[in-house]
């Protein structure tokens, strides 16, 4: 079934005929002209306080940049490949255990932050408000609170890891089993199941490869902090890359890095088969 396009000429009558239709109301212009004019507004205050404006301080930024780079080639380890190879090992030991500790804490904080699960409304509050507040504090913060309570090294970069994604997670896996099929859990519970069955096998089941996905996905991103942090006393491969730039070794630091971007895109590639291996391939 097709429909004649209107002529100019119908266009022009239709318009006459229905001004609210063809014409936005001026409420909404002038909202819309206030939106955009804020949003102006914001972009050159941040562009001001940030020195954006300043092109000469931005040359010679590029220069500089330029210069270091040029120190950084070609990549060496200078010796130390061993060292930095252990290091790597720790700053991924740092990112597992981090993510495991993540991982145990949030499972159960996710379903009891479900209102499907518990739908007591304090309760619920209480849960969000305490998964705010771990997830509100970057992890670099929570590392320089535990290096204070535990001493400088790797135990307090798993710390750090564990409880700042304890609250990502448990917010990611609450919504996760908001947003099951609740006809699966219903099954179960008609069968005469207790509570946790219902969770174990009517719910479980269904949000696992969404657990799994983000929980990877954030064993991932912990590889890269766990550089972060060691950089402020944490340990790993943050330290040796800290130390090197600090004494102005480009070309060690340079190897470093490239021993990063390698360790991160193995990760990536394990996590990626781990994913296919429980959830399944897209045809």
């Amino acid at each position: 079934m097709s429909f004649a396009r209107p002529t100019a000429a119908e266009l022009t009558q239709l318009s006459a005929r229905y001004p609210d239709i063809f014409r936005e109301p001026l409420a909404l212009r002038l909202r819309r002209y206030a939106l955009l004019g804020a949003l102006a507004l914001l972009l050159a205050f941040c562009l001001q306080r940030t020195g954006f404006t300043d092109l000469s301080t931005i040359a010679k930024g590029l220069g500089r940049l330029g210069e270091v780079l040029a120190f950084m080639l070609p990549p060496r380890a200078g010796g130390y490949l061993g060292e930095f190879l252990l290091a790597t090992l720790e700053t991924l030991s740092m990112a597992f255990l981090g993510t495991l500790i993540a991982f145990l804490c949030a499972l159960p904080l996710g379903f009891l932050g479900a209102t499907n699960v518990v739908a007591n409304p304090f309760v619920h509050f209480g849960l969000r408000r305490l998964f705010d507040t771990l997830r509100g504090v970057d992890a670099l913060i929570w590392a320089l609170i535990f290096i204070n309570v535990v001493g400088l090294g790797p135990f307090a970069g798993i710390l750090a890891i564990g409880v700042s994604d304890a609250g990502v997670l448990a917010k990611l896996f609450a919504e996760a089993v908001e947003n099951i099929d609740p006809r699966q859990a219903e099954g179960v519970r008609a069968s005469g199941a207790g509570r946790l069955a219902v969770i174990r096998f009517g719910m479980l089941p269904q949000v696992l490869p969404v657990l799994l996905s983000n929980t990877l996905y954030y064993f991932e991103s912990n590889t890269r902090s766990a550089t972060i942090l060691g950089i402020v006393g944490a340990g790993g491969i943050g330290l040796q890359l800290s130390d090197r730039i600090r004494i102005n070794e480009w070309g060690q630091a340079s190897c470093i890095i490239l021993i990063i971007l390698v360790t991160v895109f193995l990760i990536d590639k394990l996590s990626s088969s781990l994913r296919h291996a429980v959830i399944g391939r897209r045809s």
